[in-house]
């Protein structure tokens, strides 16, 4: 399961348009009349066809890695072999693979066209299906990815059929429908998939002892053969302990992930975050950067930008928020939400990125980036709207808590406020440094402590003028 969004992988979708297209350098224009008359009187030229999805699906592409060896050998398969296309199938997952691997979504996109040259020669098939779905899924078109999951679940009912449906869906924020799949998942095949998809669900749910309990069940199955799965297994496992306050135990379980699988984006992004918790900015940005340059999402970037705050190094810090600002929204346009609304920046560019994202995923997470660009807005009875919302599946999360208490307290409910921020200050390591500065603000201002004399973080407005508004 991958809750991030990606822009297409530009260098395997550029060199499929080399291979089967052709790439000739741009020339010069003549600026001569001779050149330009030359020109008008030349035949038209030919159009290059539109590629198949079966030639997309077989242009050769480079790498010398195990996964691209066994790419090519498949392609070779297809392309000299009769009757091959049951060689399809794997071919798509291997891409799907290579995705996960690489962090480059192009290859979904390979992975695609392997389904759909499926589906050409044995229309209606159910591998095209699922491998569809399972694309579709990661390229956050969830609403496409149930369509198809209700069909194969309707169909067959395979392990895999309920699992992308239940993905589906809980993206869609209707967990209770989710669970009813992963509980079909989990009686079909209980593997590491369907437990690692019920303990997400039981966190979602407020359920954090029973999700590190389920949780461990997935990383106990993990195997040394599958090494992206078990460093994924690992890092949730690791995020959950954090969350829990186990952080030793988080730190234990990131290294296992990180021995899986070296220099894997994720685990860094938890280890950074661990180290940040901890007090060590200069090895928090340290790992942080390597994620960064591995998976630049902006979760990643603002992560990275707090760290080199927190280590003094400002030009860049600065440099990092740019780059964020600049392709947050292409990237994840969720996240760039909320930071510009926690920057108190372009605050109506928020409240529209985060508008357009609950179009396609209603989950408590995009309630609250909701809630939080309105609130930055000034619409405060809709801001405690939507954070209603976000708070409505009782999941245990840090910003949701303060969030929830920022809001309260614009809205003038100081009591409501305080019982937030009590709330959060038991997970008081998953916030980022401004966030723990927001926190000691709004409790030294609401007297839920004595930490007033707390700077705020920036572009955050004063809680004086906060507590002056209201419903």
């Amino acid at each position: 399961m991958h809750f991030r969004k990606q822009v297409l992988g530009c260098c395997v979708l550029t060199a499929l348009a080399c291979v089967v297209g052709g790439c000739r350098p741009n020339e010069a224009a003549s600026s001569s009349p001779d050149a330009a008359s030359e020109a008008s009187a030349a035949p038209p030229t030919e159009e290059v066809p539109t590629p198949s999805a079966c030639e997309l699906a077989l242009a050769p592409r480079p790498g010398t890695g195990r996964l691209d060896l066994e790419i090519s050998r498949l392609q070779a398969k297809l392309r000299t072999e009769p009757n091959a296309f049951r060689y399809l199938e794997n071919l798509g997952w291997l891409f799907v693979a290579k995705a996960r691997e690489s962090f480059d979504p192009g290859y979904y996109k390979l992975a695609e066209q392997c389904a759909l040259c499926l589906e050409a020669h044995q229309p209606q098939s159910p591998e095209a299906l699922l491998l569809r779905g399972h694309v579709l899924q990661n390229l956050h078109r969830f609403k496409e990815a149930e369509a198809l999951a209700r069909d194969l679940v309707a169909r067959r009912g395979l392990s895999f059929d309920y699992g992308l449906l239940g993905d589906a869906l809980m993206e869609q924020g209707s967990l209770d429908e989710a669970a009813e799949a992963y509980q079909k998942m989990v009686d079909e095949k209980p593997d590491l998939q369907a437990y690692a998809r019920i303990a997400h669900l039981r966190w979602l749910k407020g359920d954090l002892p029973g999700a590190n309990a389920i949780m461990r069940l997935a990383a106990g199955a993990a195997s040394p053969n599958s090494p992206e799965v078990a460093a994924w297994v690992h890092t949730r496992l690791a995020l959950l302990q954090f969350q829990d306050g186990d952080l030793a135990g988080a730190n234990t379980t990131c290294g296992v992930a990180l021995d899986y699988q070296r220099e894997y984006p994720p685990a860094l992004l938890v280890r950074g975050r661990l180290l940040l918790a901890e007090g060590d900015a200069e090895a928090a940005a340290a790992a942080l950067q390597r994620a960064v340059q591995l998976n630049p999402l902006p979760d990643y970037q603002w992560v990275l930008s707090e760290a080199l705050r927190a280590a003094k190094r400002d030009e860049e810090a600065a440099a990092v928020e740019q780059t964020l600002r600049q392709q947050g929204a292409a990237t994840d346009p969720r996240t760039l939400a909320l930071y510009l609304a926690s920057r108190g920046e372009s605050p109506a560019t928020a409240l529209e990125l985060a508008q357009a994202e609950l179009n396609t995923r209603g989950d408590v997470f995009t309630h609250d980036a909701l809630a939080w660009a309105l609130a930055a807005n000034g619409q405060i009875a809709q801001a405690r709207s939507e954070m209603q919302r976000a708070l409505s599946q009782g999941t245990r999360d840090a910003r949701l808590f303060l969030h929830a208490g920022v809001i309260a307290a614009k809205a003038g409910e100081k009591e409501e406020a305080q019982a937030w921020l009590d709330k959060a200050a038991g997970m008081m390591p998953l916030l980022l440094p401004s966030e723990q500065t927001l926190w000691q603000k709004l409790a030294g201002e609401i007297g839920a402590t004595e930490l007033g004399s707390a700077q705020a973080a920036p572009g955050i407005e004063p809680l004086s003028s906060m507590m002056n508004q209201r419903r």
